[in-house]
């Protein structure tokens, strides 16, 4: 298996010619293992998200991994900066496309800001996996993530700078060696430029 760091404005799959999935051979070395196949991502993030994409490179390691996100085995930590006054954590488990989701959050730093009053550093860990989960969630604590132009308030919606949700940290237990693995993937320049 393999991670990678994913820019934002790619997608990991999909039928554009452009993707995480299509550039992953010619990037990746081949796994020695007689199992080997065509490296593939084992699960999705938004296009506008960056961070970690655990890819599998052999058919059992594919298997596996992609039973593990089903099972909900592996703990997903994100980043966010979040636009307003927040209380310092909590747990959202409102509906997603009418199915149960939950994700748990905790503000880990804030600072005022001229134009969107405060903005918070976030981390957020998403306990079931429903579409634009986390940025759906956070618009309905009244929180929106800044970058966001869909799931945003008028008027608050920062343009050109992109999305600030970042995929940090997986850790799961490795499927055959069963040791605990944790990777990590560090918070991109635009974050730390707001919390220095």
């Amino acid at each position: 298996m393999a991670a990678i760091h994913k820019p934002a404005g790619i997608e990991v799959s999909g039928n554009k010619f452009k993707t995480i999935a299509n550039a992953l051979p010619q990037n990746l070395q081949p796994s020695s293992l007689p199992d080997a196949t065509t490296p593939q991502p084992v699960h999705r993030l938004d296009y506008s998200t960056t961070g970690i994409v655990l890819v599998g490179k052999t058919s059992s390691s594919i298997r596996a991994l992609n039973k593990m996100f089903e099972d909900k085995t592996i703990a997903k930590t994100y980043y966010a900066v979040t636009i307003g006054k927040m209380q310092k954590n909590g747990t959202i488990t409102s509906k997603i496309d009418g199915k149960p989701s939950q994700s748990e959050y905790k503000v880990i730093e804030s600072v005022s800001s001229e134009r969107f009053g405060t903005l918070n550093l976030v981390e957020l860990a998403p306990k079931t996996g429903r579409r634009h989960q986390l940025r759906k969630h956070m618009l309905s604590l009244g929180n929106p993530i800044l970058g966001d132009k869909e799931y945003a308030f008028e008027g608050l919606i920062l343009k050109s700078k992109g999305l600030y949700l970042h995929a940090y940290a997986l850790e799961f237990e490795h499927p055959f060696t069963k040791k605990v693995v944790c990777i990590t993937d560090e918070l991109p320049e635009k974050f730390t430029k707001i919390f220095r």
